[in-house]
């Protein structure tokens, strides 16, 4: 399954191209096929799930080749599909949802986490203790036990026999500051250093507080950069806030963050040295505890 997020995106900039080409405004696409021009607006930003018979209406009346109309047609009915998460968003919570989306069908996810283990190599019981804690600080109406297993998904999605390579810079302060409890904390670095040793397609790489970052470039949020095996999807760029992240998927925005996130790798440990370093922290919280 390719993440219908990323196939709506690439679905409105083809009906985007198309409509410049011919000299359409939205209003006059909205007349073709007989719809609002509020919808064929929400269709050419990505935000709504196409229907194919509209799609197909469109495609005609711009006389588009045979070929790529249905190249176009089948990017419509990827873009429909509704993925596992979307009937559980509400318990699972909508932040998780939207990041289960962006993975599907991924080649390769480049991420950096500022204050908190990655989704998606947490443990079950550290997810569990961040449920708690992100209920009482925000009430939000996600079931922990339904947040818990959507989490397994997702990592079996990723960690999967010819699934996506992983890249995570994983900053010292997502390490050092206490996220859950002691145990809790030592047996999810035993997992990073586990995972790090037995997995070919992930790499976790340590970015130390004293690390000299190239020209300065200090980031300001956690974020995640997603591409796809079609090289004509658009590289996706997630960005983390507080109560709702931002998704981005057009230049330079995301070339900004493409070039961050290889500054912030240059300037990390290397992985073994990092698996090396997560297991010392380990051992360290073993002892002094």
């Amino acid at each position: 399954m390719i993440s219908p997020h990323v196939r709506r995106q690439r679905l409105a900039h083809e009906l985007n191209t198309l409509r410049r080409a011919r000299g359409y405004t939205t209003a006059r696409m909205a007349s073709v096929i007989g719809v609002s021009r509020q919808h064929v607006s929400r269709l050419l930003n990505g935000h709504v799930a196409p229907d194919a018979d509209e799609i197909a209406q469109l495609l005609t009346h711009f006389e588009v080749p045979p070929d790529q109309q249905e190249s176009l047609l089948t990017i419509a009915r990827q873009a429909a599909v509704s993925g596992w998460w979307e009937p559980m968003a509400e318990t699972i919570g909508r932040r998780q949802a939207l990041y289960a989306n962006l993975e599907a069908g991924a080649r390769q996810i480049a991420e950096y986490q500022m204050t908190l283990i990655p989704g998606l190599l947490q443990i079950p019981p550290f997810t569990e203790a961040r449920c708690r804690v992100d209920f009482a600080a925000h009430r939000k109406p996600f079931d922990s036990a339904s947040a818990v297993e959507a989490r397994l998904l997702r990592q079996q999605a990723v960690h999967r026999d010819g699934g996506p390579t992983y890249e995570v810079v994983l900053d010292e302060l997502a390490i050092r500051r206490r996220a859950a409890p002691i145990d809790v904390v030592i047996a999810q670095l035993d997992h990073l250093v586990h995972l790090g040793h037995s997995s070919q397609a992930t790499r976790i790489r340590v970015l130390r507080l004293s690390a000299e970052i190239k020209d300065d470039a200090l980031p300001l949020s956690s974020f995640s950069i997603y591409r796809y095996p079609d090289p004509d999807d658009p590289v996706v760029v997630a960005i983390e806030a507080e109560v709702s992240d931002q998704v981005i998927a057009t230049s330079p925005a995301v070339d900004f963050y493409v070039e961050l996130h290889q500054r912030l790798a240059q300037a990390a440990m290397t992985a073994s040295d990092s698996l090396d370093f997560l297991a010392t922290v380990a051992e360290e919280m073993r002892t002094g505890r």
